[in-house]
């Protein structure tokens, strides 16, 4: 998808990872100014040594994203650095299952919780207030196919995911009439090689790859998707 991102600050959370670097990717490629979050030291300017050299953008280490101050305090350094916070990319996020509920142990339950839930709110909680006074603002998080629906041994994966849709729903209410889009795209199972690993017998073709949804969310980043708000938007490939 070509569309000039050239005059937007984009920040995206999880940009280390396989969705993130991805995403990361997606919006170098259509001139966008990157805020790159991560929480491990030095792993950024690794993964993106020529993004990390180009002053236009930001590379934050260190950032706890289940922690308010360590979110608040990278958003407030993207906006010193870069001016302002057009495009929130939300994309930290994990799955675990295989046990019943009442199996579960309550660890697994919060710390999905913390990964999934925990951290879109703070994000969001710390970027809304600059869109606010921008007047402008594009959300994207990223939830998943559990949760619209529960399955079988899948209980606090569902629950966290199920949260996300909840919050990004309830920020596109508040945030519609305020030149604000909130949206979520659902992805199938992705193409990673962690998930070809755990799952080596199946047909890798039905997965959805990253950058198959990052076309997507470029798309709800863009002046394109101005009338969409509160969208779900299922990303399956063909499984």
């Amino acid at each position: 998808m070509m569309v000039d991102f050239s005059d937007k600050v984009v920040v995206i959370t999880g940009a280390a990872g396989n969705l993130g670097s991805a995403v990361v990717h997606a919006f170098e490629a259509q001139g966008a100014s990157l805020v790159l979050l991560d929480r491990k030291e030095g792993r950024l300017k690794e993964m993106f040594p020529a993004i990390s050299k180009l002053d236009k953008h930001l590379l934050v280490d260190l950032v706890d994203l289940s922690s308010k101050e360590s979110i608040d305090e990278a958003i407030s350094k993207a906006v010193a650095h870069c001016g302002q916070v057009d495009v929130l990319v939300n994309t930290v996020g994990g799955y675990q299952a295989g046990t019943p509920v009442h199996e579960t142990p309550i660890e697994t339950m919060e710390f999905l919780m913390d990964l999934n839930a925990r951290t879109t709110f703070l994000s969001c909680q710390a970027a809304v207030p600059h869109m606010l006074k921008a007047g402008s603002g594009k959300i994207i998080n990223i939830g998943a196919r559990p949760g619209m629906k529960g399955s079988a041994k899948t209980g606090a994966y569902a629950m966290s995911k199920s949260a996300v849709l909840r919050l990004t729903e309830s920020l596109s209410a508040e945030l519609k009439r305020k030149g604000i889009n909130v949206n979520a795209v659902l992805p199938g199972t992705i193409d990673t090689p962690t998930n070809r690993k755990a799952m080596p017998d199946v047909d890798y073709s039905q997965w959805v790859t990253p950058e198959a949804i990052s076309e997507v969310i470029l798309f709800l980043a863009s002046d394109s998707a101005s009338a969409v708000h509160g969208a779900l938007i299922p990303v399956f490939g063909t499984g």
